[in-house]
């Protein structure tokens, strides 16, 4: 992101992962203020990754980043026998991007706090997409739709940006490795309140932190 560009508030849709996690706190580089946005679905594992990022945002306490703000967007009619909704058949370590994409999530995910943004003057949100992501609705094509279609309807928008279109997890790592990382969630299959060891996601945050030579504080429940 430009240095020089400078917002009054920003908010950030934050999942709790690693990447949403750190650029939430990063983002009080480019603004006054960040606001904390979390979008609920009702997938399985959501209780416990919000629990996670409300823990994260605690410890990372500090001037200008505000009080996390949650969203219910309520999705079960779309996604009947998804496995992140029943927690079935979940992808496992090494599986491929599509077997874990929930099809149109973002069009859910950014139109109800862009229209809360618009209505309370906020001038971006901000989205974690790292270099890596493959889907159509991770575009400049779809952010500039999504303006179009927001400002069409309320007389303006807030500005869509992916700070980080062109990093990757492991410089993301790094980027906040003073955080506490150990309070970001990145599993889709929770065992208890931890993550699972096993899933996709799972594999993608050890091998993250083994290539960024961070230790990784994470607890699994497998060692897999």
């Amino acid at each position: 992101m430009n240095q020089e560009l400078r917002f009054e508030t920003l908010a950030a849709l934050t999942s709790g992962g690693i990447d949403s996690a750190v650029m939430c706190l990063d983002m009080l580089r480019f603004a006054k203020r960040v606001q904390p946005i979390y979008v609920r679905f009702g997938l399985h594992w959501e209780g416990i990754e919000l629990a996670y990022l409300q823990r994260f945002l605690a410890a990372s306490a500090r001037p200008g980043l505000l009080d996390l703000i949650v969203f219910d967007e309520p999705c079960r009619e779309l996604y009947t026998g998804h496995w992140a909704l029943s927690g079935l058949n979940v992808p496992e370590s090494g599986t491929g991007d599509e077997l874990v994409e929930i099809p149109g999530r973002n069009v859910l995910l950014i139109a109800k706090p862009a229209i809360w943004c618009r209505l309370n003057a906020i001038e971006a949100i901000a989205l974690g997409t790292l270099a890596a992501n493959p889907f159509s609705d991770a575009t400049a094509e779809f952010d500039s739709g999504m303006e179009y279609v927001v400002s069409t309807a309320l007389g303006g928008s807030p500005h869509i940006i992916r700070p980080y279109k062109h990093l990757t997890k492991i410089e993301i790592l790094r980027l906040g490795a003073e955080s506490p990382l150990e309070w970001t969630f990145s599993c889709i299959d929770p065992a208890a309140d931890v993550h699972c060891g096993a899933c996709s996601k799972c594999g993608e945050r050890r091998d993250a932190f083994l290539r960024a030579g961070i230790p990784d504080k994470t607890i699994y429940a497998s060692s897999a």
